[in-house]
């Protein structure tokens, strides 16, 4: 019977520390401080950024089709975003030489994160599955990009204290920039 109670605290225990890791944030709920390495090798830490409104997009893999697509509509939409007092900051599960490469590519004028190990990502409650590797060409020659996770579509909106004031976990890739626009333009009506 000893043993009995043993093995039922011992679950308890266990279940506890799964709920607590698979906690997933909130509207309303406030987001800590967060650093990892840009796409230029430098860290960059969300404590700097002094904007009414940071975007935190998470995205599967660089140089895929839906991640391009999004990137590229935030590129597009970069300075409209500016004047309504948005920072973009994409983050994926990529090393920094993929995200250096993808934004090079494409032109991409915001900062790309490496979240190889996935801390950020399970920050934001963002599911995360293994990593993998593709091989993309990219100025003649042929490269392997390697990413540490795989993180889900997700995209969020904090206000300049870091709450959360929107939560996409069904993001349309090539329209998700539109929608921000849109988000924050009915937030800032009131």
């Amino acid at each position: 019977m000893k043993y009995f109670y043993v093995l039922i605290a011992i679950i308890t225990i266990n279940f506890n520390i799964f709920s607590q890791e698979t906690s997933q944030p909130e509207k309303g709920d406030k987001i800590g401080d967060f650093s990892a390495l840009n796409d230029n090798g430098k860290l960059w830490n969300s404590s700097e950024v002094n904007t009414p409104f940071l975007v935190v997009y998470f995205y599967p893999a660089a140089m895929t089709s839906g991640c391009t697509k999004q990137a590229c509509a935030y590129r597009d939409d970069k300075s409209k975003l500016e004047k309504m007092g948005v920072t973009i900051i994409g983050i994926s599960g990529d090393e920094v030489k993929n995200l250096k490469h993808f934004k090079e590519l494409y032109h991409l004028n915001f900062t790309l994160l490496s979240d190889a190990n996935g801390k950020i990502a399970h920050k934001f409650g963002v599911p995360t599955s293994k990593g993998g590797s593709i091989n993309k060409a990219f100025n003649g020659n042929n490269f392997l990009l390697t990413r540490g996770i795989t993180a889900s579509r997700w995209t969020f909106v904090l206000d300049k204290n870091r709450k959360i004031i929107y939560k996409n976990s069904e993001v349309n890739a090539a329209k998700d920039s539109k929608n921000i626009m849109e988000i924050i333009s009915k937030i800032q009506k009131g």
